[in-house]
Parts: C-alpha cells; sequence; structure tokens
C-alpha cells in the first residue's frame, strides 16, 4: 500500500492527470476504507481528500463522479550519468572553456 510522503501519478480515464503527495491517510469508521489527503502538484497546490478503499491506494481502478481513475506510484528511475572522459594528463585544466560545467546568472542575485 502507498505510504505518507509517497508521490503519485493520479490518471483521468487512463490519461495521465496530476502528481500529488500522500499527505495522510487516516482509517474511516467502515473497515478497509481510509481518507487519504493528497496534495496536488500543480499550480497553485491544491489539497484533497478522497475516501479510497485499500486496493484504489495500490492502483487499482475506481470510479468518481462516474469517470475511471486510478493512482500509480512514481518511483525515481536510476541514476544514469553519463561518462564523462578522463582529462589528459598533459593537457591544463580549461577552467573557462566550452567544456566547463559552471553555468553563470549573474542577474539572479540574492536580496
Amino acid at each position: 500500500m502507498a505510504q505518507e510522503n509517497d508521490v503519485v501519478l493520479i490518471y483521468f480515464e487512463d490519461q495521465p492527470m496530476t502528481f500529488a503527495r500522500i499527505e495522510s491517510i487516516q482509517a474511516d469508521h467502515k473497515p478497509d476504507w481510509y481518507h487519504v489527503k493528497l496534495l496536488l502538484l500543480q499550480v497553485p497546490l491544491q489539497p484533497v481528500t478522497w475516501i479510497l478503499r485499500t486496493a484504489y491506494i495500490d492502483g487499482a481502478e475506481f470510479t468518481m463522479n462516474g469517470n475511471r481513475m486510478r493512482m500509480a506510484p512514481v518511483v525515481c528511475p536510476d541514476d544514469a550519468l553519463p561518462e564523462i572522459p578522463e582529462p589528459e594528463e598533459d593537457a591544463p585544466p580549461d577552467p573557462g572553456g566550452k567544456d566547463s560545467r559552471v553555468i553563470s546568472f549573474p542577474g539572479l542575485k540574492k536580496p
């Protein structure tokens, strides 16, 4: 089952709609039902509370106002870093050359 602070992708009619973070999961008075507070990660941020069964929190499809919905967990992909060639020992470092990794933003100064 998804946990608090997990990020999920919400699908509306089989189309990805928005990302949300699970803020809390509280048991309902009915067995196997929960109050799931979600923070919809869109502009503006919007908190919503849905009453869902365990299966729905786990990704099973459900309906809301006659529309098919589901939540899928978001998993961070493996960090596949590009291979950076080793510099040649004879060549001096090029601090301001085209291969430099530093990007300057002179107009963005902290107040």
